[in-house]
């Protein structure tokens, strides 16, 4: 059996910078600030990672940001409903819904999410796509806040609900930034880029990831090409 982790922003969807005003509007209220966050690169970081950088850099202690995490997540929440809506601001990426479709699909496939959300974002930012239910286990940053541990946790998920161990090699990690490719190799898993995020194909490449993509537009080649790294 293989598992297959997706990430969600940049490489399923794009949401128009929901998360980051849902966020935004979270931390204003719990920590009562909000930090430099305008200026904060988000590509690839867990939710935690960057509350705590946001707010370490604003002068709260790590126990302060601790302390509010829990309800920041909880306020985050609500206001990424909001945000959200109906999904008119939730863009499915090329090929996405028929590469997913395609996977689940296939015997001896599980898919999975390998995102830095936590597991209620990712679940909000994905309601409106259909493609939830595909998605059978997991790892979230409600879990970790370094992503480099999510794999091998999302490994054992899936373990738990299938009775199949899967090895490193059994695993794809996919994603649209370098952290993605990071957390990949650190748990010996197959490492696929994709290029629909904010980081272009060439430096994507330049990562040097087992596979790379401009987009999954062309579902059924990137299906194979997925499918012939893992048999």
């Amino acid at each position: 059996m293989r598992l297959v982790l997706f990430d969600i922003d940049g490489t399923l969807v794009l949401t128009k910078g929901a998360g980051r005003r849902a966020l935004g509007a979270a931390l204003l209220r719990v920590y009562g600030t909000a930090g430099l966050i305008d200026g904060y690169d988000f590509r690839g970081k867990t939710d935690p990672r960057i509350v705590a950088d946001l707010m370490g850099a604003a002068g709260l202690a790590p126990e302060a940001i601790h302390a509010g995490l829990g309800d920041c997540f909880e306020c985050y929440a609500r206001g990424l409903v909001e945000e959200i809506g109906d999904g008119q601001c939730v863009t499915l990426l090329p090929g996405v819904a028929d590469l997913v479709r395609r996977l689940d699909a296939t015997e001896g496939v599980v898919l999975g999410l390998l995102t830095g959300n936590i597991e209620e974002g990712a679940r909000i930012k994905l309601a409106s796509t259909g493609l939830w239910p595909y998605f059978r286990t997991g790892a979230f940053g409600s879990d970790d806040g370094d992503r480099r541990r999510l794999p091998a946790l999302a490994a054992r998920r899936a373990h738990a609900l299938t009775g199949h161990a899967f090895r490193p090699e059994d695993v794809l990690v996919i994603g649209d930034t370098p952290l993605d490719i990071e957390c990949a190799r650190a748990f010996g898993a197959v490492a696929v880029a994709v290029a629909t995020g904010f980081h272009p194909y060439a430096e994507l490449e330049a990562e040097k990831p087992d596979l790379v993509f401009e987009s999954f537009a062309e579902f059924e080649t990137a299906a194979a090409r997925l499918l012939g790294s893992i048999t």
